[in-house]
């Protein structure tokens, strides 16, 4: 039985950031310049010496994280958001549980790391979500498309025998299958001995969700499958009428040609309800030639085919006829020798946009069957583009179909090795990309910050990407959808920037190119006066008992980080300074104060410190630092600002 005929027309199936401000400023480089601007103060350092020395807090645990978290030390940051989380719970804010998932990921610890994103997101952590993002493929039929950037996925409907030629329907998609009957091929006719004992083909439909997920195939009811061969439907833009492709069968009768072989023909078929009937074989078919594969203009007056009619060509060429009434057809038409070549030419499609997409082997392509397409202009066409990888292969790449900007899918068997068997249907949708971009600025002022340095982190922690700004402060990114990323800002003098993002979650859906602008604004980090030692070591509150001036537990805390330092730092010396508000007596804020100040004095005395080193002075409510003085209406919080102890370090 001759069998290239079938593998010819049927198929063609051959075919925060803390780097600098803490962890490096703690090395002293040139002991005398530093110390003349109190550079020379490690933040971690004196937070690692008050654990060690058993004092404990949420505030210290979080601040020794954000050392290691900011560096990219993820283990080091791990062990003390360990420590907040387990020691602390009640004290945490939301942002511990992102960034304590971070470091477990960069840790191997996806599991701990999950659990810790799904408390993040039930406290109400959030991400920004950006849902606009550039389309950085153009279009799909302008020349130069081998550089557009695209992305290919296989069907999950494929079968381990031949998928091929997808059509849209509504919201399904149609394609030609072997069913799984490969146990009664023995028992069919001899004419399809050729077929490498493959099953017969037919028609099955699939319905696609709004993220461009397949269901469950199915086979297409009615009259359209038979025991031969069926493949390559199009259907009318009211899904009513449906062209398609069969061997030479029809009423239960099967003819050849002189040669005894059954030839294609292309057939029409009209819905009833769910299914299909009234089977008619179009009036151009021949039983001496074939012809199949039809594709619908635009406008749906004019149909697409391949054929190895006379006239032809090479092996097959694209023809067409216009359609001119409910059963009528012009005379076919040949495509020319433009687009036709000595070889094969086969499976059109015409796109909404008029795109005539078709499949060669006779123009210059990456090997077997390429596809190609062409801008259709009236009675003509326009030049005639190709595609590179991944969309071309070294294999056979056919029965392309598009709606342009949103989904497509082609057939072809570049990942087998045997011929039609194996033919596959993939996916195929523009890579969404989103540019993100924008100036590093300082939040308070609003000017520029040039040299910052910008990381751009993908949802494992991973660093992606980083770049320093220049003297306009412009960062650019870009990210895929459907992926969380996050952006960090470092400055040397500023709080570190941290922005979590999350891209659009249907990627498939390409819409208009955007580019979201996002300023990163970032905090001066040491707004403490040079000497303040307290507010460097970020000192909370130290409270006394009312109309008390003991030392509290709470307090012992705080000042055991200003013995921290004193101890790692022999040559520092400091005056501790005691604040009240505005309550109460001018004369009885002072000696309280006073009294505060010399209690603080002699628990540092008590632990060690030199004499020689400390001084102590109250100043009752005569420095307030707000507007809170006698009879102001101030909340308790505001009150509260100024009862305050400061540790000011000596010239």
């Amino acid at each position: 039985m001759n069998t290239l005929i079938y593998k010819r027309i049927l198929c063609f199936l051959s075919i925060i950031f803390f780097a600098t401000s803490f962890a490096q400023t703690g090395k002293i480089e040139k002991a005398n310049s530093k110390y003349d601007k109190y550079h020379f103060i490690d933040a971690r350092e004196i937070y690692l010496s008050v654990v060690e020395s058993g004092y404990r807090s949420a505030e210290i645990y979080r601040k020794l994280s954000e050392t290691y978290y900011f560096n990219s030390e993820y283990e080091g940051a791990s062990k003390w958001y360990y420590k907040l989380i387990n020691e602390f719970p009640n004290d945490l804010v939301v942002t511990d549980y992102f960034r304590a998932a971070q470091c477990l990921k960069s840790s191997g610890e996806p599991n701990g790391a999950e659990r810790l994103m799904k408390i993040y997101k039930e406290n109400g952590g959030t991400a920004l979500t950006i849902d606009s993002y550039k389309n950085v493929a153009d279009t799909l039929f302008e020349k130069g498309v081998s550089d557009k950037l695209f992305e290919i996925d296989k069907i999950s409907v494929n079968t381990e025998f031949s998928d091929f030629g997808p059509a849209f329907y509504g919201n399904k998609i149609v394609f030609a299958s072997s069913d799984n009957s490969e146990n009664e091929f023995e028992d069919k006719s001899v004419d399809l001995a050729g077929w490498d004992k493959q099953p017969f083909l037919d028609l099955y439909q699939v319905a696609v969700d709004d993220e461009m997920n397949l269901k469950e195939a199915e086979l297409i009811k009615g009259d359209v499958n038979t025991k031969y061969h069926e493949s390559t439907a199009v259907f009318s833009n009211d899904g009513n009428t449906m062209y398609f492709t069969r061997n030479n069968f029809l009423d239960g009768k099967k003819k050849r040609d002189k040669d005894f072989v059954i030839r294609l023909k292309i057939y029409k078929a009209t819905k009833s309800g769910d299914t299909w009937g009234n089977i008619k074989e179009l009036p151009f078919n021949s039983d001496n030639y074939s012809v199949g594969h039809p594709a619908l203009s635009a406008n749906e007056d004019r149909l697409y085919f391949a054929s190895d009619m006379p006239g032809t060509v090479g092996m097959s060429d694209i023809w067409y006829v216009d359609i001119l009434g409910e059963e009528s057809y012009s005379k076919p038409v040949n495509m020319g020798n433009v687009i036709n070549t000595v070889a094969r030419e086969t499976f059109p499609f015409v796109s909404t946009e008029d795109n005539l997409y078709f499949s060669s082997d006779g123009h210059l392509g990456l090997g077997g069957l390429d596809i190609f397409v062409t801008k259709l202009i009236e009675n003509s066409h326009g030049e005639i583009a190709t595609f590179g990888e991944p969309i071309n292969s070294v294999k056979d790449d056919f029965s392309f179909i598009i709606k342009e900007g949103r989904i497509g899918y082609f057939t072809s068997n570049r990942d087998g090795e045997e011929g039609s068997k194996g033919d596959d249907i993939y996916q195929i949708w523009e890579r969404c990309e989103i540019t993100i971009q924008g100036p590093v600025k300082d939040e308070d002022t609003g000017e520029i910050i040039p040299n910052a340095e910008v990381k751009l982190l993908d949802s494992s922690n991973n660093e992606i990407q980083r770049l320093i700004t220049g003297d306009d402060g412009l960062f650019t990114f870009t990210l895929d959808c459907n992926e969380q990323y996050v952006i960090r800002a470092i400055k040397e003098g500023y709080n570190p920037k941290e922005e979590i993002f999350e891209t659009p979650k249907n990627p498939r859906v390409i819409e208009m190119p955007i580019v979201l602008n996002m300023p990163l604004l970032l905090k001066v980090a040491d707004p403490c006066p040079p000497n303040d030692l307290g507010c460097k070591l970020t000192l909370q509150p130290i409270y006394f008992d009312y109309d008390q001036s003991n030392i509290r537990l709470d307090a012992e805390i705080e000042l055991a980080k200003i013995l921290a330092a004193l101890n790692k730092y022999p040559e520092l010396k400091i005056n501790i300074e005691s604040h009240t508000d505005s309550r109460g007596r001018d004369s009885y804020n002072l000696k309280l104060s006073q009294r505060r100040a010399k209690s603080t004095l002699q628990w540092l005395l008590d632990k060690g410190i030199a004499k020689n080193r400390l001084t102590a002075k109250g100043y009752g409510e005569s420095q307030l630092i707000n507007e809170c003085s006698n009879g102001a209406d101030c909340s308790e919080e505001q009150h509260q600002l100024n009862r305050r102890s400061m540790f000011i370090i000596k010239e």
